[in-house]
């Protein structure tokens, strides 16, 4: 079922993981009348909290608006808002008209130490990590034994245990690789008794790459868990992630393992759906078929359920803002936009026909790539101003309507029922060709480009748009991932790995802040510690530049 463990979040209104103060930069025991000893009592107790800790990916707090993390509002401390934020309106992906503070600042590149955005990413991080170490360290077997929970009980809880280990990596990660160099605590520190030290990007590498692989026995097999709960393919999918950009994490590039773990995912039964167009729309749980299913690309999610998991965050903010103008709201299964986010005409250049304006084809127009989900009427190509809605182009992938039934919208207007996916297979065929074109081994060329080709021939409808051996390079294969991966988090990570996004050899309208593009200093291929942690933790330092 797609939405158990929201469901499963919706029962219980207990947190009772700690939290990372601002002021004091120490785990804090909550102030909550309910104990964690009286929560973690029973094996129901653990599934519970377990709910909590999938739920802060697509949490914040109370719909309303009103703030949960260091005082920022929900929409900045939701996780994958802030991550899209970080990741895409950083490039030549996807600009807002939006002025809150620091915003704009992401685009034209000149953001600052104090960027609310990127301190609401950096502590959302942070207070997930902390919620994953309260309950990795409720679940020992010391606590089991003294709770009396024994049996089929004590085993399913120590797959937990290790879904939470799974996850407490992926931010770990997510750190790695915005912010460098954070501050480092686990479970083995008792709450509240340390200032965390900060940790460097090397080592912390080596500790998310030894978690991975230490867990990976421990994690249900693939496809073998519940919807939008991690399992085996999903360590396996990061750790090919991780080799992949290894080089530009540690100095030392792993693309041999970038291969060896991809293929193991694309070997554990996973297929590309026939449709791309379906993928992120309000019932894309059906992409994914768990408990011994063979369909499906999707390998892990954050669920959103329009009734249960209301927030402005996740697939909520990627649908409402990038419609507006003359985008019907309808269309795209919603109550209204925001008129916000657009792309660039560099985006738009990858694919072909980037000119037309046919609409008749929702939501492709015809083109002969179906990934080409854009809207053009009442948007301009040029953008002149990133304040206005009307230029650039609109973005009509990610759609709270039903697969097959375009007019038959999700359970709320308002808010979405669209999953996004953390990891899905077409990004596991995308490192392993890159791997084995920059030199990893036990892959080889024809494996490849029939990877490659999968991907393109799902999206041409037929071999129409399939490449040859001569055509597969690795800029070739940096455009591909724009045409597949556009607007899902992954741009400034490939930019970087690519030497392209703080140069001057690849630029894109208001790059740097000027119209046409310029390149900027290269100490903003990583962000700042927020101002913040710097004052309250006399262990950080600040990355260089800043």
């Amino acid at each position: 079922m797609k939405k158990n463990i929201n469901k499963i979040l919706l029962t219980t209104g207990l947190l009772v993981a700690g939290l990372t103060s601002c002021n004091k930069n120490k785990i804090l025991t909550p102030n909550d009348q309910v104990t964690s000893e009286q929560v973690y009592s029973t094996p129901a107790g653990y599934k519970q909290i377990l709910a909590k800790v999938y739920g802060a990916y697509a949490n914040t707090g109370n719909p309303s608006g009103a703030g949960d993390i260091q005082g920022i509002d929900e929409g900045t401390s939701d996780f994958f808002r802030s991550f899209w934020n970080a990741q895409e309106l950083t490039t030549d992906e996807a600009v807002i008209t939006y002025g809150d503070a620091g915003v704009q600042d992401l685009h034209n590149m000149i953001w600052s130490s104090s960027n609310a955005i990127l301190k609401g990413l950096y502590y959302r991080s942070l207070y997930q990590i902390t919620l994953c170490n309260d309950f990795i360290r409720q679940s020992s077997d010391a606590n089991l034994s003294k709770r009396g929970i024994t049996g089929q009980d004590a085993t399913d809880i120590k797959y937990y245990k290790a879904e939470a280990r799974f996850l407490r990596a992926f931010q770990y990660w997510v750190l790695i690789d915005l912010f460098a160099n954070p501050p480092f605590v686990t479970d083995d520190q008792p709450v509240g008794a340390i200032i965390p030290p900060q940790t460097d990007r090397k080592t912390l590498f080596n500790y998310v790459e030894s978690e991975l692989k230490a867990i990976d026995p421990l994690l249900v097999a693939p496809n073998r868990n519940e919807y939008g709960r991690a399992d085996q393919a999903a360590a396996w999918s990061l750790l090919a992630r991780m080799y992949l950009n290894a080089q530009v994490y540690t100095g030392t590039a792993r693309y041999t393992d970038a291969i060896t773990y991809s293929q193991k995912v694309i070997g554990a039964g996973y297929k590309l759906i026939d449709n791309y167009d379906n993928l992120m729309l309000a019932d894309d749980n059906l992409n994914s078929i768990p408990g011994g299913g063979s369909v499906g690309e999707f390998i892990l999610t954050i669920n959103y359920d329009g009734l249960k998991t209301q927030g402005y965050g996740g697939s909520q903010f990627l649908t409402h803002a990038a419609t507006g103008g003359s985008i019907p709201a309808k269309k795209i299964g919603i109550d209204g936009g925001y008129s916000g986010a657009r792309t660039t005409s560099n985006l738009i250049a990858l694919f072909p026909n980037p000119a037309t304006k046919d609409t008749t084809n929702f939501p492709n127009n015809n083109n002969p790539d179906s990934r080409a989900e854009f809207w053009y009427p009442g948007q301009n190509l040029v953008i002149n101003n990133l304040t206005s809605f009307g230029d650039g182009i609109g973005v009509v992938k990610f759609r709270n309507v039903k697969i097959g039934q375009p007019t038959v919208h999700g359970s709320n207007t308002t808010f979405t029922d669209t999953d996004l996916p953390l990891f899905r297979l077409s990004e596991q065929y995308l490192i392993y060709a890159e791997s084995v074109l920059r030199g990893g081994t036990g892959g080889d060329n024809v494996t490849a480009l029939k990877y490659i080709n999968f991907i393109r021939t799902r999206a041409y409808g037929n071999a129409s748009g399939n490449i040859t051996a001569n055509q597969l390079t690795t800029n070739f294969i940096l455009d591909e991932r724009a045409r597949e991966l556009y607007w899902e988090g992954f741009r400034r990570t490939d930019l970087i790995r690519y030497g392209l996004f703080t140069s001057g050899s690849y630029v894109w309208p208001f790059k740097g802040g000027a119209k046409n593009g310029t390149g900027v200093a290269e100490f903003r291929n990583i962000f700042a510690i927020p101002d913040a942690d710097l004052a309250a933790n006399p262990h950080l330092k600040q990355n260089n530049g800043y």
